[in-house]
């Protein structure tokens, strides 16, 4: 089965020493193990000054497994991880290199919640077992007669950035510690606050090595959400619009009924144009018969006619006046 994301944890990058920080001009080699095997695997790391750069053409030289740095200097400082041909990665290591006189020892990979983890703070110079002072998150654990100190049963909260100071002599640089559930999954995110500025001299990995799969399973979930309520949107467009079209088809239609009813209303030929002429015509009487029988009239008698004169005969009293 070819290897996958999911799967970035079978590879792990080793450091010997097992160490985070080094003095310049120490002797460093990391090599790259999955399942006892480190075919198919290539280191690279970034730095102040580069990216991606692979062991054995921009830095250090290949001995079979192994990558070989013979005298480490400060731009040797960076990130350093495994990639495979299909693009998975290892675990991510943050070396520091130093030319002060003071380091601490910690542990490069996370280490398993329960265990105990001792820490060392030496000096270039012998003796190196000096009394140090402890510190975690910038703040004081303990002071050390003898420059080491353990941390019993480690649990989250033992989580931070540690470094130590030998009077004197100087502080180291500062280095964060992980604690995880099982070999290879952190259990809190990576530092943040104090920590941040100590990686912010470093470029972070590309892209690619900084995805994780919760993020990428998230992001196809939001993907998807949005697919689908899209696909809702222009369902529900597309049946509005349909209604829409159905409703104007049917004002339409009623309208063309309604205006032919009117012209053939309107017009009278428009009905007589649809009558077909027969081709054959026959003509005939028909007599008409009288129901009732009309009475003979009397003939009306002659008629005289006469003229009238009218006079005026004067009053016998009016006469006798006139006497």
């Amino acid at each position: 089965m070819g290897r996958t994301p999911l799967l970035w944890l079978l590879s792990r990058l080793t450091v010997s020493p097992s160490s985070s920080q080094f003095f310049k001009g120490d002797f460093v080699s990391l090599s790259c193990e999955e399942d006892d095997s480190s075919a198919g695997w290539t280191l690279r790391r970034n730095t102040s000054k580069q990216q991606r750069t692979q062991c054995g053409d921009e830095f250090g030289r290949l001995d079979g497994i192994l990558c070989i740095i013979n005298h480490i200097v400060l731009l040797d400082s960076g990130v350093y991880w495994c990639e495979s041909r299909e693009g998975p990665i290892s675990n991510m290591v943050n070396l520091t290199v130093t030319g002060g006189s003071v380091i601490l020892q910690s542990p490069v990979l996370p280490v398993m919640e329960g265990d105990d983890v001792t820490l060392l703070c030496t000096t270039k110079t012998t003796p190196s077992n000096l009394p140090a002072a402890f510190y975690k998150d910038g703040s004081l654990i303990r002071k050390q007669p003898t420059g080491h100190m353990t941390i019993q049963h480690v649990s989250r909260s033992d989580e931070g950035l540690y470094k130590c100071n030998i009077s004197g002599h100087g502080e180291s640089p500062s280095s964060w510690i992980t604690v995880t559930v099982d070999a290879g999954s952190p259990t809190s995110p990576p530092p943040s606050a104090s920590a941040s500025s100590f990686y912010s001299s470093f470029p972070s990995p590309p892209l690619s090595v900084m995805v994780s799969v919760p993020s990428i399973t998230g992001l196809l979930l939001l993907v998807i959400l949005l697919l689908v309520l899209r696909r809702c949107i222009q369902g529900k467009a597309g049946e509005r619009a349909t209604a829409a079209n159905s409703s104007s088809v049917g004002r339409t239609s009623a309208d063309e009924r309604k205006g032919s009813k009117m012209m053939r209303e309107s017009d009278p030929a428009a009905v007589y144009s649809s009558v077909h002429r027969t081709p054959e015509i026959s003509y005939a009487q028909i007599p008409i018969k009288m129901n009732c029988r009309q009475r003979d009239l009397p003939p009306e008698p002659a008629v005289i006619y006469s003229s009238l004169k009218q006079t005026r005969t004067p009053s016998p009293q009016l006469n006798q006046s006139n006497q």
